[in-house]
C-alpha cells in the first residue's frame, strides 16, 4: 500500500500538464458539483491534508495537489528573474488543473506557501473562486516589510533560501531528514507532535531529498522576495472581494506577532476568522477537528 492509498483511500491520482514541461501531481476524490482545492505549504506536500479530506469528501469533490517545485510535481530550473516560481505562475498551474478536471468555479483553501499562492489567485482570477480559506499567513508584502528579530529567528528560512543560487540548495541537501525534523519541530505546537507519525515525516523527507525539490523551494522564496513583491504592491490598492476565512495558530509566530484580522481588513472586503487554540503553525495537521468545523460552515455559506 502506498502512502497515498493509506491516507487518501478512494482518491484517484492524475498527472495534469499545465504548460509544456510542467506536470502537476493531483489527487481527486469525493463527489458533487461543488469542488474544493487544497494547496499545501512548506516543507510539505499534499499529504498535509490527510486529516481533512475524509470529511470534506463526504460533501464536496476534493482536489489536492503538489505545487510546482514540491512533492512529485515538476521542478523546472528557476529563471533569472524567478518568474516561473512566482505566485502568479503557481496560481495559474492550479487554475489550469481545476479547468482540466472540469471546474470553472470552485472553493480554495491553502496553508503557508499554498495560502500565498491563493492570495495571488484571488487577485488574478476572482471570477473563478467561490470562497478562500487562508491558514496562518498575513500578506507576504507585510511580513517582509515588518520583519523583526523574533520573526527573522523563527522564519530564518525566508532569508536563507533567497541567497545566491546554489548555496542554500547545497547546504539544505546535506541532511534532509534532520532538516525536516528541525523545521517542523520548530513550529509545531507541543500538543500535536503525535499527529506527525514516522511514515509522514519519511514522505516529507523523501521529497526533500531530491535536490530539484530544494531548488524549487528556494526559487519559490526567491520569487516572494523579488517579483512577487513587485506584483503585489500595486494590487494592495484594490480590495479583494472573494469571501475569506482566516485561520491561524494562537501559539504560532504569525498569531503572536500580528493581529491577523486587522492586517487583512485593508486588503479584503469580506473576512471572518479566528485563532485556533493550542496550535502552532501547522494548523490543519495540529487541530484538524477545529479547522474542519470552521471550514464546513464557511463552505456551506458560500456554496450554490
Amino acid at each position: 500500500m502506498t502512502i497515498d492509498e493509506k491516507y487518501f483511500p478512494g482518491f484517484t491520482q492524475k498527472w495534469i500538464e499545465t504548460e509544456p514541461g510542467i506536470v502537476i501531481n493531483t489527487l481527486i476524490g469525493g463527489s458533487g458539483n461543488e469542488a474544493v482545492l487544497l494547496v499545501h505549504g512548506h516543507p510539505e506536500t499534499h499529504l498535509m491534508w490527510r486529516f481533512l479530506t475524509p470529511e470534506l469528501a463526504k460533501h464536496y469533490t476534493v482536489v489536492i495537489t503538489d505545487l510546482r517545485g514540491y512533492g512529485d510535481s515538476s521542478k523546472p530550473e528557476g529563471l533569472p528573474d524567478h518568474s516561473n516560481y512566482s505566485k502568479r505562475a503557481l496560481a495559474d498551474d492550479q487554475v489550469k488543473v481545476m479547468k482540466a478536471l472540469g471546474f470553472e468555479r470552485f472553493h480554495v483553501a491553502g496553508h503557508d506557501r499554498g495560502a500565498r499562492v491563493l492570495h495571488r489567485m484571488i487577485i488574478d482570477h476572482p471570477e473563478k473562486i467561490k470562497s478562500c480559506t487562508l491558514m496562518d499567513i498575513i500578506a507576504t508584502y507585510d511580513m517582509y516589510k515588518e520583519t523583526n528579530e523574533e520573526f527573522a529567528t523563527k522564519y530564518w528560512h525566508w532569508f536563507f533560501y533567497i541567497q545566491g543560487k546554489g548555496f542554500p540548495e547545497t547546504a539544505l541537501s546535506a541532511d534532509p531528514e534532520r532538516f525536516i525534523n528541525y523545521n517542523l519541530n520548530l513550529k509545531i505546537g507541543p500538543a500535536a507532535r503525535a499527529n506527525f507519525p514516522p511514515d509522514v515525516l519519511a514522505e516529507y523527507t523523501r521529497c526533500f531529498s531530491d535536490i530539484r525539490t530544494v531548488h524549487g523551494i528556494c526559487e519559490d522564496y526567491r520569487a516572494s522576495a523579488t517579483i512577487d513583491m513587485q506584483l503585489d504592491e500595486p494590487d494592495r490598492k484594490k480590495k479583494i472581494e472573494t469571501p475569506l476565512l482566516l485561520l491561524w495558530g494562537q501559539n504560532g509566530v504569525v498569531g503572536k506577532l500580528w493581529n491577523v484580522m486587522e492586517k487583512w481588513e485593508p486588503l479584503a472586503s469580506h473576512i471572518e476568522g479566528t485563532g485556533i487554540p493550542q496550535c502552532g503553525h501547522f494548523v490543519p495537521e495540529e487541530q484538524p477537528e477545529l479547522v474542519l468545523k470552521r471550514m464546513l460552515l464557511f463552505l456551506a455559506k458560500h456554496s450554490a
